[in-house]
């Protein structure tokens, strides 16, 4: 689908969606538990169908809405056949938490993907699972995994991806033994990270963080059933603070002040952004925010922004690195990516007029959107139906606060 978008300010209330990264956690947690658990807020966005959908497969119950969820039973499960193949859609998170949760409960587990899912880096657990004798296969996009995960000492990059860890950290409290996790190289994204410990916390599983490079692990724990809300989520409504810094009257409602998720530094980095002289981001924890403030940057009438430590960008659903680039300088912006950073030298308005690809990134869809709001000519976004990836009801959010669009198959 292919939206055009008219040039016009937004202006209202808006609730951002619950937080997916949340959800992800949450359900997974749920899922492994003793009992019932009656989740509210949750949003079907694509990647959380697919982490629900693979959780069946691992043997919970799960409603279709996704708010009622029984823990699968772990007592006999090691005893049962290896699970079906475990489509996680385009889901980074649903594919990386999962394989250790799988070899923890039933010493197998297959999965496949689509878009570029099957090709993002694996190499961390690929090389820590083979040094511990678990088999690793991938064929096209089949990865097969097989092998009893055991309790030790698991040493694991901090630098790839956060949800490496969070894998393990779910799937270590199920082994019989006390386990650590030993970074090799600095965390980044840590924020996700405490997501992960404060959701296994609501849980009754206990996992603590040295604040350096371990993290402790006892084993034979129970997750503990129990219901939760979830909160809104500070990297969709990142689009919105960026939007009411470019003039939109949009006020951004729902969110938990005192949240755990590291996207919430984006209202004091919008704040740095709102001053005037040249501003360096070190992104390197908060990826996910590039989009909405490199749009921001681009319409800093006059003045530079460098956001910096931004490589593993390029490893998401596109290379975001250059999507944004070279979106951004389609629209009539002027940014420049390096290796792993992004330099912006602000205009007072963008041309538009044109048709920019949306990468079939979510957020990079989400970026042109924002950015439309201050070109001078119409802006079509191409394969704009990429947002159910995240966030389903985002265009129809767009048009209530005001938003012009033409939708077109």
């Amino acid at each position: 689908m292919d939206i055009t978008i008219t040039p016009r300010l937004l202006r209202g209330a808006i609730t951002p969606p619950p937080s997916k990264s949340q959800a992800h956690r949450v359900i997974i947690a749920a899922a492994l538990s003793d009992g019932f658990c009656r989740l509210s807020n949750v949003d079907l966005s694509e990647d959380i169908q697919a982490t629900l959908r693979c959780m069946r497969t691992l043997d919970a119950d799960a409603s279709a809405d996704g708010t009622l969820i029984r823990g699968a039973d772990l007592v006999d499960g090691h005893d049962e056949p290896a699970p079906e193949v475990m489509d996680c859609g385009e889901s980074g998170s649903t594919l990386r938490f999962l394989i250790p949760i799988a070899l923890a409960l039933k010493g197998e587990g297959r999965f496949t993907g689509r878009g570029r899912l099957m090709d993002r880096p694996q190499g961390p657990y690929e090389a820590l699972f083979r040094e511990k004798g678990i088999v690793w296969e991938r064929t096209g996009s089949l990865l097969t995994v097989r092998g009893r995960l055991a309790h030790g000492s698991f040493l694991l990059r901090g630098d790839v991806s956060s949800q490496f860890i969070t894998g393990l950290l779910y799937a270590l409290p199920l082994l019989e033994g006390d386990s650590e996790i030993i970074l090799t190289t600095p965390l980044e994204s840590r924020g996700y990270v405490d997501m992960t410990l404060d959701a296994l916390g609501q849980f009754g599983v206990r996992a603590t963080y040295d604040g350096g490079r371990i993290f402790y692990v006892p084993g034979g724990q129970i997750y503990r059933h129990r219901d939760a809300a979830l909160e809104g989520d500070y990297s969709q409504a990142a689009f919105y603070y960026a939007a009411a810094g470019l003039g939109s009257q949009v006020e951004v409602r729902g969110l938990n002040p005192r949240s755990v998720q590291g996207d919430r530094v984006i209202r004091s980095q919008c704040r740095a952004l709102a001053g005037t002289g040249t501003v360096e981001l070190d992104v390197s924890q908060c990826p996910d925010l590039v989009p909405p403030l490199a749009v921001y940057a681009a319409l800093r009438a006059g003045e530079r922004t460098r956001l910096t430590n931004a490589g593993r960008l390029r490893l998401k659903e596109s290379d975001r690195l250059a999507a944004v680039a070279q979106v951004l300088t389609a629209l009539g912006a002027e940014a420049a990516e390096g290796p792993d950073s992004l330099i912006i030298t602000g205009k007072a308005a963008l041309s538009g007029g044109v048709t920019v690809d949306s990468h079939n990134d979510h957020r990079i869809a989400m970026m042109a959107a924002i950015a439309a709001t201050r070109c001078q000519a119409p802006v079509t976004v191409a394969g704009a139906e990429c947002v159910s990836k995240s966030y389903p009801r985002f265009w129809e959010d767009y048009e209530a606060l005001g938003g012009v669009l033409t939708r077109r198959p």
